[in-house]
């Protein structure tokens, strides 16, 4: 087996490049009583407890625990629409910021289908979080020029600082099989972002199991174990999810095939119905 490439690797940005996220500060402050936040469609949310104590609540067969008692600094990560109660006494109170998030994509983002119903997680897990809550706690004590929009920036990176601790630290935020967990396999991560930097490449397994210094059966088999599914499965889905988003933009169909590496608009349509059940022209009529 080829020794693995020791250079550094960006497992995040191609991701992170072509499917966006952003953040919109919508709370700031003490939270009393009990605060509901519903499951609009597309809508994650991230919170953060910098102070004081409260017990979250979600609906039976939610996906996540019914009941959790925060008593520490936490952020708390709802990459998808769930719906969650949080129970605080008043006489206790709780400094919080929150914001919603938006995936491009939504449910169908590469990095929100890889991720638990909810993610708690202690404030002092996380090194390197102290500089960019300082700032983000330091623009909701009053209002200045440019608030809003700097309290937004920070809270998406606060999101990848985030992502960057979970492709880390899998196992300590229990993601299941999929793209993270890929992420965090030193060999399956170069095979991975290989995928994610040139889509429209002539993929094999073969070649997938070069990029990662592994022979083909080893690579197939860490790849479904860690990922989920088969490599060519995977690039299936990354494609198709790469031609939604091109589609969403005004982009042609024979854009989004020439671009991926299709032989023709024929081939990448069959493809693209194979993973989203209908051709592209009938997907994107029914976007619009």
């Amino acid at each position: 087996m080829p020794p693995l490439d020791p250079a550094p690797l960006d497992r995040l940005s191609a991701v992170l490049d072509r499917f966006r996220v952003r953040a919109s500060l919508f709370h700031a402050g003490a939270l009393c009583g009990v605060t509901h936040f519903d499951a609009r469609p597309g809508r994650a949310f991230l919170h953060v407890l910098r102070d004081g104590q409260l017990e979250v609540r979600h609906k039976a067969r939610s996906g996540a625990p019914r009941r959790l008692v925060v008593t520490e600094p936490t952020l708390l990560f709802y990459p998808r629409p769930l719906e969650h109660d949080f129970h605080n006494p008043p006489r206790e109170g709780a400094d919080f910021v929150c914001a919603t998030l938006d995936f491009e994509g939504g449910a169908a983002h590469p990095l929100v289908q890889a991720l638990p119903a909810v993610i708690v997680l202690p404030l002092r897990a996380v090194d390197g979080l102290e500089a960019t809550l300082g700032l983000l706690f330091a623009e909701t004590v009053r209002v200045r020029c440019g608030q809003r929009l700097l309290a937004d920036r920070l809270f998406e990176v606060l999101v990848l600082q985030l992502l960057r601790w979970l492709v880390d630290h899998p196992e300590q935020a229990e993601v299941p099989p999929g793209l993270l967990l890929g992420l965090g396999h030193p060999r399956l991560a170069r095979a991975l972002t290989a995928l994610h930097e040139h889509p429209g490449a002539n993929w094999s397994l073969a070649a997938m199991a070069q990029v990662a210094g592994m022979s083909r059966s080893a690579f197939a088999e860490a790849f479904k174990a860690q990922v989920g599914c088969p490599p060519a499965t995977y690039l299936l889905q990354w494609r198709v999810a790469l031609a939604q988003s091109m589609l969403r933009q005004g982009r042609s169909v024979k854009e989004a095939a020439d671009e991926l590496g299709y032989a023709s608009a024929a081939s990448f349509s069959r493809a693209f119905t194979q993973q989203a059940g209908q051709p592209p022209t009938a997907w994107r009529q029914v976007q619009a």
